[in-house]
């Protein structure tokens, strides 16, 4: 990975001003994704990193979180030939599910993932694209613990470094990579 690498990545990232709200600069990672080359990088990228600082023998599933973090986890789970589990919004997903409800400055949250996804004491790497307050990421290992699986690390694409998420997910002693941070 280097400087142009991650250069190139961040400049095909759309910037888009007030959204969803006024004072919100919003990443959108559909410019990056659009682009073959950036997005492949991107995957590239975040796999060696994954092999870096988790090993890829440290998990056997990827744990991706809705909507966006499909897109990144499946090309993960693909590339290191592991199974792909899904984090659904509440409602979502068909069969017996087990959910976490989670606080948001605006409200709360709920997401689910199927009970039978995750056997015990099995290792798995948490991928969704950006990383803000944490909230997200840290309900989808909560739920991964009370399956009885090990969350062993969580890997973003782009990282807020002000909105303290990081450091929430590594007070849980689970390791972070992120590529782009703003």
């Amino acid at each position: 990975m280097t400087k142009e690498d991650l250069d190139y990545l961040d400049r095909s990232i759309r910037r888009i001003p007030d959204f969803p709200r006024k004072g919100i600069l919003f990443y959108d990672i559909s410019t990056l994704i659009k682009d073959a080359k950036a997005f492949t990088k991107a995957i590239d990228i975040l796999c060696e990193n994954i092999d870096k600082y988790v090993g890829k023998d440290g998990f056997s599933k990827v744990v991706s979180i809705e909507s966006r973090g499909f897109i990144f986890g499946s090309a993960i789970a693909y590339v290191f030939k592991k199974g792909l589990v899904i984090v659904r919004k509440e409602g979502k997903l068909p069969a017996e599910t087990i959910s976490y409800s989670y606080g948001l400055e605006y409200g709360t949250a709920t997401v689910e993932i199927h009970i039978d996804a995750i056997d015990e004491n099995e290792k798995v790497l948490i991928v969704d694209d950006l990383l803000a307050t944490g909230g997200t990421a840290l309900a989808a290992c909560k739920i991964v613990r009370d399956l009885k699986g090990v969350p062993v690390g969580c890997v973003f694409l782009i990282e807020l470094e002000k909105l303290g998420g990081r450091k929430k997910i590594e007070q849980e002693g689970i390791k972070v990579v992120s590529l782009i941070r703003y």
